[in-house]
């Protein structure tokens, strides 16, 4: 997987998970949607055990900072934090790399969504 270091913004841009942790919710069949514009992201994702879901943060570089929270299938809620670093893939795609971790329970991991192929 190579990658360049300048990292395009996110705006509009849709993902899908790619690596996923046994700890999250997230599954292979979640996917999200980003927002950006002057230095501030936030966005929506679904899919699989996550019915709906919100995140809100900030981008310095090619490093993301942000909040999560979320409503499962079950009907449960749950927030977080995440840490996101933006790589570009040699087809262009853009990669997130995160590092996250819950604040209204007990977990952490790390996972990964990937571009959509246009």
């Amino acid at each position: 997987m190579g990658v360049t270091s300048h990292a395009p913004s996110l705006d509009g841009r849709r993902f899908a998970a790619t690596d996923v942790d046994a700890h999250g919710e997230v599954g292979l069949d979640t996917t999200f949607e980003y927002r950006e514009k002057d230095g501030e992201i936030w966005g929506s994702y679904s899919g699989g055990s996550v019915r709906r879901g919100f995140l809100v943060g900030t981008r310095t570089g090619d490093q993301l900072d942000f909040r999560y929270s979320q409503l499962n299938i079950d009907g449960e809620t749950s927030s977080g934090h995440c840490r996101s670093r933006i790589d570009v893939l040699t087809d262009g795609r853009v990669r997130l790399t995160e590092t996250w971790e819950w604040e209204s329970r007990t977990g952490s991991g790390t996972s990964a969504v990937e571009e959509f192929r246009s």
